[in-house]
């Protein structure tokens, strides 16, 4: 039997744009069901962790943002040999997720994922607040589309709900019982 498919969200909700990745997969949830072998994880910022969320799949997709020369709220698809390519970049901070150190750590111990891609998009905001601008929330769409593209192409078809439920993410819905104070 083949190791889990893996959809994994990274970013940090209360960081604008550094969102995206669990706005997806929030998403994803919301309006798609997913077969036993699909696990749709929201990680956040999971630094050093991200190791064991990762261990053995037989396809991991990620879905973060991404430092790019396109315009904001471009969504970009990535391949592990694009990812792993160039120099080591050292974690600058415990919000850094590691991916590319993560994928060579996994690769080194014999249970890096078979195929691996990230489905980024270049952010327009990032800053201490949550909420996505409108030109990346107008991404989360496409940025679904490219996720279940790639598993299409491996035969995996999760099936539309019927009902999603629409409701914001839990940390939309925190900003909406914050007071602001003008000092």
């Amino acid at each position: 039997m083949l190791a889990p498919v893996r959809i994994v969200g990274l970013g940090n909700v209360l960081m604008g744009d550094d969102a995206f990745g669990p706005a997806v997969v929030t998403a994803m949830v919301d309006r798609y069901a997913f077969g036993e072998d699909v696990e749709v994880i929201d990680l956040g910022t999971p630094g050093g962790d991200l190791v064991p969320h990762l261990a053995g799949a037989s396809l991991l997709v990620v879905v973060d943002t991404v430092r790019s020369g396109a315009a904001p709220g471009t969504v970009q698809v990535f391949t592990r040999d694009a990812l792993l390519k160039g120099d080591l970049q050292p974690r600058v901070s415990p919000h850094d997720p590691g991916l590319k150190n993560a994928l060579l750590l996994l690769e080194f111990g014999g249970q890096a994922p078979a195929e691996v891609f990230l489905v980024g998009v270049v952010p327009e905001k990032v800053a201490s607040w949550p909420g996505l601008t409108p030109v990346v929330a107008a991404a989360i769409d496409p940025a679904i589309d490219a996720v279940l593209s790639l598993l299409a192409e491996r035969g995996i078809q999760p099936s539309r709900r019927e009902s999603p439920s629409h409701t914001a993410p839990w940390w939309n819905a925190a900003v909406d019982g914050f007071t602001t104070f003008a000092l």
